[in-house]
């Protein structure tokens, strides 16, 4: 097995392990400032709190390859993208509002975007680290 094989592998499933204190210490908010309730399992739009996964697991829906059917690279492919500025968080929350995974909104939501980016940045980051 290749050793970047390798590090990819691990990087993978320490983020898995690491995903619930991960995710607990973002806040997302709205462009008013109020916090998002986050709860993947209600994506209703017809209530006034729009609901969406973490920022953290959006960006690792693309990285694992979930959103490949709607243009997005998945690991290595999907870093070198991003950082070529060939794709962004926008792009990245736009496939995943076509794959019914985030609600419309979110598209519109700044926050939502900018902490989309900042866990795009923080892969790469960690994938630089492991090379």
């Amino acid at each position: 097995m290749k050793l970047s094989t390798l590090l990819d592998s691990v990087f993978i499933v320490a983020s898995i392990a690491l995903l619930p204190g991960i995710g607990g210490a973002q806040t997302p908010t709205n462009n008013s400032g109020e916090a998002i309730v986050i709860n993947s399992n209600n994506l209703s739009t017809h209530s006034t709190n729009v609901s969406y996964p973490k920022p953290f697991e959006t960006a690792f829906l693309a990285y694992q390859g979930n959103l490949k059917a709607q243009g997005i690279p998945s690991g290595s492919a999907l870093l070198f993208q991003y950082q070529k500025g060939n794709l962004t968080a926008l792009d990245v929350v736009k496939a995943a509002v076509n794959a019914k995974k985030l609600p419309a909104q979110a598209l519109n939501d700044t926050g939502y975007l900018n902490a989309v980016e900042s866990q795009l940045t923080s892969i790469e980051i960690n994938s630089d680290l492991s090379n």
